[in-house]
């Protein structure tokens, strides 16, 4: 798990994460059907920079779904396809770097749908669940919903099913875990896609 090791005044290490934060919102069902992606950017534990891109898929929108982000097909009709975004972001996929999503497992479908789609490599990295660590580490919660967290730790959400909305506030979820929880509980539950 990337992690940096700092020393405060009194030379005790101090452990730091070094992460990106991702949310997709898609079109439809279909796993290459994404309309936006986020990625907030963490270095030594500290938001550093934002990515935010409406993606024009190829494929329907579903009512559901456009009920659920907001996001109409007139909304993408001048947007980027996903390799153009791609481009800009793939430098950010790389073995070691870890990325995080909340409900993880969707989104790495997204990513990796999408690359599929669109016949470009699969990259290698490390992924983190915020779903899964808020399970581990407060499972008294009522559900463990993106919404429902934030609430429970004050964390804002103004936006619910804003990709950068979502991808802030899940950056704050795995930030308030470290601080109240080191790093070694969240070490666990990486895995490597």
């Amino acid at each position: 798990m990337p992690v940096k090791k700092l020393c405060q005044n009194n030379g005790k290490e101090v452990k730091r994460l070094n992460f990106i934060a991702m949310d997709f919102e898609t079109a439809n069902y279909q796993s290459h059907s994404a309309c936006s992606l986020a990625l907030v950017m963490v270095k030594n534990s500290q938001i550093v920079g934002e990515y935010y891109s409406l993606i024009k898929p190829e494929t329907d929108f579903f009512w559901k779904n456009i009920q659920i982000h907001g996001i109409h097909p007139e909304d993408v009709a001048d947007a980027p396809k996903f390799p153009e975004v791609w481009q800009e972001i793939n430098q950010y996929y790389q073995e070691n770097r870890l990325i995080v999503a909340h409900n993880a497992s969707f989104d790495t479908k997204v990513l990796a749908g999408c690359l599929d789609y669109y016949q470009l490599e699969q990259p290698s990295y490390l992924s983190l669940c915020t779903v899964r660590t808020s399970r581990r580490l407060f499972p008294k919660m009522v559900n463990h919903r993106l919404n429902t967290v934030c609430e429970e730790l004050a964390i804002p959400l103004e936006n619910h099913h804003d990709a950068l909305e979502d991808s802030r506030a899940c950056a704050k979820i795995l930030l308030y875990q470290e601080d109240h929880f080191g790093v070694d509980p969240l070490k666990k539950l990486v895995l490597p896609i």
